[in-house]
């Protein structure tokens, strides 16, 4: 698929030394892939996707730790831990 659309941006700027629209259509495409063409990867432009997915995970694992009733003590100790590690 990549290769196909770097293919088709090539024609696009090669026709553009016949009418210079096509070289708008060659950018209009090069920013769309690059703007929109990596959504639903786990690729660069989704971490901050995954960063704000990752602190919910976090917030609550440590909600589920902090109110469950079984080994809330340990729990306790682990959150210490991990504040004194970020503090």
């Amino acid at each position: 698929m990549f290769v196909l659309l770097l293919v088709l941006i090539v024609v696009l700027f090669g026709f553009g030394f016949l009418h210079p629209i096509w070289w708008v259509a060659a950018a209009v495409l090069v920013f769309g892939a690059t703007r929109y063409g990596r959504r639903g990867r786990g690729g660069g432009s989704d971490f901050g996707e995954y960063q704000d997915y990752r602190d919910r995970r976090e917030r609550q694992d440590r909600w589920d730790r902090r109110y469950s009733r079984q080994h809330r003590a340990r729990w306790n100790r682990e959150d210490r831990r991990d504040r004194e590690r970020r503090g």
